[in-house]
């Protein structure tokens, strides 16, 4: 799969997401922002995935975000500078990578991996 259908947005009370090792996933809709129920959402090893909407700031439920191995990510910035992880947050693996991690805002953040910058 190369893109998650727009229509994603009608699993109002999904609670989780894995996408892990969709090594061909090179995106993802703007309509993701819609999941309010979203809790954990795992995005790592999509080795082509690029960017991330900037409505994945409106995920406002998520406890659980990774992104290990998206090395293809450049910019984080303007997709998760308002976005509230209470949990576990990991980026992993990035040389190409620009986020001042001080846009992150956080709850109670218990776990946070940027490793490999």
């Amino acid at each position: 799969m190369k893109e998650l259908p727009t229509s994603i947005n009608q699993l109002m009370t999904l609670q989780e997401l894995n996408l892990s090792r969709f090594f061909e996933l090179k995106g993802i809709p703007t309509s993701i922002g819609e999941l309010m129920a979203l809790q954990k959402l795992d995005l790592s090893w999509c080795f082509k995935l690029k960017e991330l909407p900037t409505s994945i700031g409106q995920l406002t439920a998520l406890q659980k975000f990774d992104l290990s191995g998206c090395y293809e990510l450049k910019e984080l910035l303007t997709s998760i500078k308002q976005l509230i992880v209470s949990e576990k947050l990991h980026f992993f693996g990035y040389s190409k990578l620009n986020m001042p991690h001080t846009y992150i805002r956080h709850k109670i953040l218990r776990n946070l991996r940027c490793l490999g910058f």
